[in-house]
Order: C-alpha cells, then structure tokens, then sequence
C-alpha cells in the first residue's frame, strides 16, 4: 500500500470534525511537515478560523515520532484531548495503518494525591497529623468541597482537578494535593502504586502524541531534570504566551509568611541550635520587610542584604540537619519531613539569588494589602534559556495567532532567543516565519477606529471627554460590546458611570467567574461586558453579541513595572531601542489578542474602537496598527456611529 499523501490525510481529519479545508491551513500542515522532516523550527502565524490544531496535529500524527504540544489555556487542552485527537486519530488510522496514542501530562500538583487525602496534611502545630476532614465544619464550604473530592477520589481514573465538576477553591485543593518537592516518590509512598500523577506519566511514556502546557514545558527546561518524556518533535500553540509563561516559573519568591512557614514545619526535625538559627533569621528578615518599599531594587540594600545571607546559611544549616534527626513525636515522619523540606529548599534557593545578586536577575520589592511584602527575583531575559533548551536537539513549531508583530516576526522571534530570520552560523538556530493569514476579509468584516479627537491619556486624573465617546459608541451599538481596560480601576469607573447613563446591563469582571460572564453576554445582545487584562484572550464569542470591542488606552507595561523596565533598560544599554523592543511589543501582542476578539466567525460584523489618539498620532502608531488585523482604518467619529447603528439594525432585523 503506498504512503497517503498529506492532502488525503489533511481531507480526511477535516472531514472527520465536520470542517471544510482553509488554504492557510493547507499552507500550514505542509509548512510544518517540511519543518519535521528537516528538523528546522518553524514560526506559523495562523489567524482565528484558520484551523491551526489540525494544520499541526495531521503532519505531526504523520510523521510518527513521538510529539510534545504545549499549550497555555486549559480550554485549549481540553479541546486537542476530547475533541480534536480522539476524532484526528479516528480518521487517519485506515489511511496511516496505526492508531497513534495520545496522553495529557502536568505538573504533579494538578493531579489528586492520595496520601495527602487520606494520612492529612502535616501541620506545624502541637497536634502532629492534621485530619482536615475533621477540621473543616462539614458544613462548611471547604468542608463540602473536601467531602466531595474524597467521594471522587473512588471515581476518578485521571485525578486531575480540571476533570472535578464543580471545581473547588485553591485552598480546598491545596488539602490533597502537594508539590514535586513535597512528594515521598512512587518507591516510598504508600500510595505509590495507585498514584494519579505517576499514572499520568506513564501514560505519557507509551504515547505518540503528549498533550502539555508551557509551564510544565519550562519547568523541563529550567530544571534540568526532565520532566517530559523525551520527544523528537515539539510544537507550542499559543506561542505568544510561552515567554511570559517562562518568565513566571522561573521567578522567585521571598516572603515573611512563607520564611515562617517554614521555620514552623522544620522546628521538630532539627536540633534546638539550628531551629533557633533559623527563626533568628527570619525574624529580622520579617522586621526588614515591614519597612521595605514597593519597586526594583538595582542593589539589596546592605542591613537587608545581611539578613538575607543569614536566611540562606541558617536555611542551608537546616537542610544539612533535618535528614538525621528522628522525633518520635512526630507522625508519618517521611512526609512531613519531606514538606519541611520543600519548604527550606525553595527559602534557600531564592535567598541564594537574590545575595548572588546576577547582573542577569531583576529584583523588586511588591507590596500585598494582605499578605505584606514579599521580594522577587526573575530573569532579565529567557531568551538565552530558550535559545538552549528549546531549539536543540529537536524540530520546534511555535504557531498563534499573534505572532508578527509590526509586519515581521523578528520581534517575538529575538524574545525566544532567535537571531533576526535568514542569519546563519554557528550555534545559531535556523527558522522560518509563516504568516498562513485567516479566512475572514478583515476589511469588510470590521472597522479600526482610532478617537483621534480624544486628550492623550495621562497617568492620573478621570477621563471624561473618554467616557463620553465610550457611552456614544455602546448606546450606538444597542449594548454588544466588549469592553478591554488597561486596569481593573478604569473598567470598574467606566462600568459605574456607564450603568448610570445607559439603560443596558453591564456586567464587570470580578463580580461573577469569567465563565459566567462570559455565558450571560453572549446570551443576551444589549448586554456588555467590562474587564481587564485576563479577559483579551478568554473570550470566544462570535455573533451578534459581541460587535464592538473598545480598548481605552494602548496596554503600554505600567512605567513603575520592575521586570519591564529593567528589560528596556538592558536593551538601550545594549545600543538598542528599550521602548520599541519591550513596551511596544507587550502592547502590540495585547492589542493584537484584544483586536481578535472581534471577528470569530465567517458572519461577524462590527468594530475595534481604540479610545487613545496616540494610535493615529505617535510614531510607534503604524507598528501597533500593522500588528492587528487588516481592519477597514478611520478616525471619523461620525461615520463609525453609523456603521455601528447599521450593524445594530441589521442584527435587529435579523431577530437576534
């Protein structure tokens, strides 16, 4: 029987969802076939609609060899496992003559632990073992939630908590589940042959295609211990997200509760000298705290940086001690030494950076109405990182939908580590950028409209001629809008001021689950919906509900922000533009996610409106512009009024 061709094997998984096949995605599966048949690394900008899962599952199940896709949404995850590799795998076993396994693998915290659930967690009071099913009222909500999951915990075959419907709260979670660290591993756990997250790997082990997320991704490449198995193809979807993703694991986190924390859990399993040390440490590092200042710290301060050492060589000495000392008082030793442990470990390592004082780390002092203060440490760059565990050793396809930033891909593609595309030399990864464009006729389909007339927003100070236009445009729209604000206070004002003003629901992000936000504004078309950040990628709503999107100011990184501007510092020291390189990228990628959330379907009609005139009027304007759709442009005020109200009329008319 002759090998099928990509074509027939691309034909057949389409069909097998019910799709119909989209030339982008026809560039794309060949794209990143040629890529893993060269073992070179591919950039492939597929836009919304365009069918990327398959445009890398089909090349990839066809290739045979063992492939990683990483992820960073759970929605997204759950789509490829339930939905798109059960129906893929379908279709192409008569054509490829094997039924390619595939398996979901994450971090061992995600997944139910059985001896957390039922020996309890190890408590650093007098009272030895913690029965928290005794503790919680069982009336109580966590009380519930704790007697549900060990209800389910006799039903589960996976263990995984996305898979337990109602979740739960982190708090409840954080009773039956534990970190890498804090596991007794599979040989000492009594509940090693049964255990979820050992499952899970093994799962992975024996599977052709390991279904992932760009944490887990990172912690195998920061770690050095792997944690993946080993793969010859990798593909990260929602690529835009890796470095950020990348940057938060690998960032550190020094503060006084956790420091006592620790201290309390090590008390009983070291001598009195050593535990004393320790608190010592702690306690003038708590008082430093108390008095320590939100922002970067260029150099630790000298009475902070003492304290810090001494953290380190007390947390160190307690390390060193707490594997020979036996305290027969204490109950299921193992596992309370081994959290008192992960608890010591993690307080050595981040104080042993911050005195290390890396010209490549950033370090800043943040400041929590409840928690205090807490200091952090994250690296400067990941670029180099990336650009040495990612790209070795392997065929790497990065795709989203957001990844050619002000008209090239050279921009993201120097975040990951990557020479400007077409360099070649040695140790210098190769790449291709592909933009396989979208289905959707962008300049038919939406309206860019930037409020040239508006005053340029300034740090402070309310906004009014802003909210003005902003309630023109909804009330001209009849609701359907999609409100995206650079912080929770400007969504929270201009939901106030807007409820007072129109007669037409707003919800506001925070008041109910983004889940149910999102389910009550696609219900209902006059209704809005406002909120921040979060909200510029978790929103799939096409139709008529969702005809306007407004952003009320470029989401430039707030200048007081610690890492960002060490970044930008870092690059004009290096002789290059700090502001393009860093805050124009983080504004492009955003309003770039935030601008797609217009246009979702092939009938979606409506428009992008942009509250700040400095996207007509500065010269980084045409960067950000050339970063999102191909939009019909205009500054006319009065001619988007119209169209809206006739997109409103004709989605009236239409009975929606």
């Amino acid at each position: 029987m002759t090998k099928p061709s990509l074509p027939e094997l691309l034909h057949a998984a389409v069909t097998a969802v019910g799709g119909t096949e989209r030339p982008g995605q026809v560039a794309m599966t060949e794209a990143v076939a040629g890529a893993i048949d060269d073992n070179a690394h591919l950039l492939v900008q597929a836009g919304t609609g365009t069918g990327k899962s398959l445009g890398y599952l089909v090349p990839a199940l066809a290739h045979g060899e063992r492939v990683v896709v990483a992820t960073a949404t759970l929605a997204l995850q759950r789509q490829l496992v339930e939905r798109d590799l059960p129906r893929t795998v379908e279709a192409l076993h008569p054509l490829l003559r094997r039924r390619p396994e595939f398996a979901m693998l994450k971090g061992r915290s995600n997944y139910l632990c059985l001896h957390r659930l039922h020996e309890g967690v190890p408590q650093e009071e007098e009272d030895g073992l913690f029965d928290q099913f005794e503790a919680a009222a069982p009336t109580s909500k966590l009380g519930k939630d704790l007697l549900r999951m060990r209800d389910w915990a006799d039903e589960t075959d996976s263990g995984d908590r996305d898979d337990l419907t109602p979740g739960v709260s982190d708090r409840a979670w954080g009773q039956v589940s534990v970190s890498s660290r804090e596991c007794l591993g599979a040989s000492k756990c009594a509940y090693g042959a049964e255990c979820f997250a050992e499952a899970a790997r093994e799962r992975a082990k024996l599977a052709d295609v390991v279904v992932t997320n760009h944490a887990l991704l990172a912690i195998d490449a920061i770690e050095g211990a792997p944690v993946l198995p080993q793969h010859e193809v990798l593909i990260v979807d929602e690529a835009h997200e890796l470095v950020s993703r990348v940057t938060g694991v690998a960032t550190g986190e020094l503060g006084p509760g956790q420091v006592n924390r620790a201290v309390r859990r090590a008390a009983k399993l070291v001598n009195e000298k050593v535990a004393d040390e320790l608190q010592t440490a702690a306690e003038s590092f708590e008082r430093l705290m108390e008095l320590a200042l939100p922002g970067r710290l260029e150099e630790v301060p000298e009475d902070l940086g003492y304290a810090i050492m001494a953290l380190r060589d007390a947390a160190r000495n307690v390390i060193s001690a707490i594997g020979s000392t036996r305290d027969k008082s204490v109950q299921d030793e193992d596992a309370v030494r081994k959290q008192a442990l992960a608890a010591v470990e993690s307080i050595h390592g981040v104080a042993e950076r911050i005195a290390n004082g890396s010209e490549y780390d950033v370090v800043w002092c943040e400041r929590h109405d409840r928690y205090g203060a807490s200091l952090r440490v994250a690296p400067l760059s990941v670029s180099g990182l990336l650009r040495e565990k990612l790209f070795s050793d392997r065929s790497v396809v990065l795709t989203s939908a957001t990844l050619k930033l002000g008209g090239d891909f050279n921009g993201v593609g120097a975040s990951l580590g990557l020479s400007p595309e077409g360099t070649e030399g040695e140790d210098v990864p190769v790449w291709k950028g592909l933009d396989v464009g979208s289905p959707f006729d962008y300049p038919k389909q939406g309206i860019l409209y930037v409020a040239r007339q508006l005053a340029t927003p300034g740090r402070q100070g309310s906004r009014g001629d802003m909210m003005d236009e902003l309630a023109e445009l909804v009330e001209a729209a009849g609701g359907r809008t999609l409100g995206l604000f650079s912080s929770m206070r400007a969504a929270k004002e201009a939901a106030e001021e807007l409820r007072g003003r129109l007669g037409m629901p707003i919800l506001l992000q925070g008041e109910e689950t983004l889940g149910e936000l999102i389910k009550s504004f696609a219900a209902d078309p006059q209704t809005c919906l406002f909120g921040t950040l979060s909200l510029w990628q978790g929103v799939d709503v096409p139709g008529p509900s969702c005809q306007l999107v407004v952003m009320d100011r470029i989401p430039f990184p707030r200048p007081d922000d610690p890492l960002m501007s060490a970044r930008q510092k870092a690059v004009e020291e290096a002789g290059g533009n700090g502001f393009m390189a860093v805050a124009a990228t983080h504004a492009a990628l955003l309003m770039a996610q935030g601008a797609g959330r217009l246009v979702r379907a092939m009938g979606d009609r409506g428009v992008v409106a942009v509250l700040d005139p400095r996207l007509a009027n500065a010269r980084y304007g045409s960067y950000l512009r050339a970063s999102l759709p191909d939009f019909w442009y205009t500054t006319d005020r009065n001619q988007v009024r119209r169209s809206l109200a006739a997109i409103n009329a004709a989605a009236e008319a239409e009975g929606k």
